[in-house]
């Protein structure tokens, strides 16, 4: 798409149309470079827009991103809620695993989890913040009530206390799991610093299972 057929557009139609394409273009090139690399100008520039034209459907790229990860979180609770309602091991194993499982096959919901709370959410406005956090507040209760019908003994505060567990874990060793090539080349060159290489899915899968084991206890 051009700048002139952004440019021509009107209707209510061709509006969601631009932001349709400007948040695929923020998610293909935050999946190719990872969330932090990408700038408001690098989309414009994938949607072949001016920045200041783009500014007109979203206040900062940071709301973009925003945007991505309240998507994320729609997404991940349908894909999580199915894997549990198709569990044949109710345990707390079989429930970590679907939990880490899930997250580990959406690197960058993982990337946009750890993002949110230090970047995405303090460069934008109070009502974005709050649109964001009422599609969080409403996965949390779903994916909740799910862990809850796999392991009834769970109370809703563990159930919380899990999600969270789960997605603040998934999105900060997703961070040390990528540090870049030359980095990595470096942790796996040297023996002493083989610790540094992070398996997120066995890693996260090991810790919930222990803490869902806990709340059981």
């Amino acid at each position: 798409m051009t700048t002139t057929d952004f440019q021509r557009a009107r209707s209510p139609e061709a509006k969601q149309q631009r932001e349709d394409a400007i948040l695929e273009a923020a998610r293909v090139l935050g999946a190719q470079h990872g969330i932090r690399r990408v700038t408001l100008t690098d989309i414009a520039e994938a949607v072949g827009m001016h920045k200041s034209a783009l500014l007109r459907y979203f206040e900062t790229r940071e709301q973009i991103f925003l945007r991505l990860t309240a998507a994320g979180w729609r997404d991940w609770s349908l894909a999580v809620r199915a894997e549990l309602a198709a569990l044949s091991e109710t345990s707390p194993a079989g429930v970590a695993r679907a939990l880490a499982a899930t997250l580990a096959a959406r690197p960058m919901f993982c990337d946009l989890l750890a993002q949110a709370p230090l970047n995405l959410e303090r460069n934008v406005s109070l009502e974005a913040v709050r649109a964001f956090k009422l599609v969080t507040l409403d996965e949390v209760g779903a994916i909740g009530a799910a862990l809850r019908s796999a392991l009834p003994r769970l109370t809703e505060r563990d159930a919380v206390d899990i999600i969270a567990a789960a997605t603040s874990l998934s999105g900060a060793l997703w961070q040390m799991a990528t540090p870049g090539p030359a980095v990595e080349a470096l942790y796996r060159s040297d023996p002493r610093l083989a610790h540094a290489v992070v398996d997120v899915e066995p890693r996260v899968t090991r810790m919930l299972t222990g803490m869902i084991a806990g709340f059981l206890a």
